[in-house]
């Protein structure tokens, strides 16, 4: 892992997932970006110098421009916060759409990990910088760490694996191996079983431990938790061993294996009070 990148409206929530994201800095020697994206009041009107275009009125132009400053002072105030001593810091300030200007700096930056806070609230509804989040959560080219409250420990040592078993989850399955040996993390696998989607344990089981030599995880149980529904299931598994932190993929629903959707990746981030890891894995062609 070699550069971070968390945005932040200088929210509590942000600030919360700020100390994460410097705690895994410090632990893994990566550089640290701070984003914040000022929403333009007309589209186009400044750059993030303050320089005016012919676009907006005057007094859209001037509001533009406090906005501007604003960000610049509580960013400068933001770096010098003592959690950064002794990582790599970089700032950047843009002007436009929350969104975009998220997803390019994560493409144009080639970001390895990106750390965001929510005030978790349902549906994504109330998470920094809005609606913002679940777009990221499902579309990010990399992991995306959320985070609610300030998480009991800097370690992440015990990690639960939630996983569709599938050959599309090798590259997330890295990732995760690669957290547990930062943190030296027992993985404790789940295949969370619904009422709608029942296997049986003999099954599951043989097959999970397949899966788990296939990708040579190491230091790992593998676990089958019943539930009415494959988020709560997650989560309630997650409280009963007191995980330090949940992991899973996003993506469609095939064959054997009920592979995680997009949308139970986006409940289970919005109603978890643990750091939830997400990664978009990319469907192959079969």
């Amino acid at each position: 892992m070699k550069k971070i990148l968390v945005p932040t409206d200088f929210s509590k929530p942000a600030g919360i997932a700020t100390g994460v994201a410097a705690d895994i800095a410090k632990k893994s020697g990566a550089e640290l970006t701070l984003l914040h994206v000022v929403e333009e009041v007309v589209g186009n009107s400044l750059n993030v110098e303050g320089q005016v275009t012919a676009d907006a009125g005057w007094e859209e132009k001037i509001f533009n421009l406090k906005l501007i400053e604003k960000a610049k002072k509580q960013m400068a105030k933001l770096s010098e916060e003592s959690k950064f001593e002794g990582v790599r810091l970089k700032t950047e300030l843009r002007v436009g759409t929350p969104y975009h200007g998220m997803n390019k700096i994560i493409v144009d930056k080639k970001v390895d990990l990106v750390v965001m806070g929510t005030s978790g609230r349902s549906d994504l509804e109330q998470m920094i910088i809005g609606s913002n989040t679940e777009k990221v959560v499902r579309t990010a080219g990399c992991p995306v760490l959320t985070v609610h409250n300030k998480p009991a420990t800097k370690e992440f040592k015990d990690i639960v694996y939630a996983t569709s078993m599938d050959k599309d989850e090798e590259v997330f399955s890295r990732i995760v191996r690669t957290t547990q040996q930062l943190y030296n993390s027992t993985i404790h696998l789940v295949r969370i079983n619904t009422p709608a989607n029942f296997q049986r344990d003999v099954l599951v089981k043989k097959y999970m431990q397949d899966f788990a030599k296939r990708l040579q995880l190491k230091n790992y149980t593998i676990n089958v938790f019943n539930d009415v529904s494959e988020e709560e299931g997650i989560i309630y598994f997650a409280d009963s061993i007191n995980a330090d932190l949940v992991a899973m993929s996003t993506h469609g629903r095939t064959g054997f294996a009920h592979v995680l959707a997009g949308s139970i990746a986006e409940d289970v981030v919005s109603h978890s009070r643990r750091p939830v890891l997400t990664f978009v894995t990319k469907r192959r062609k079969r």
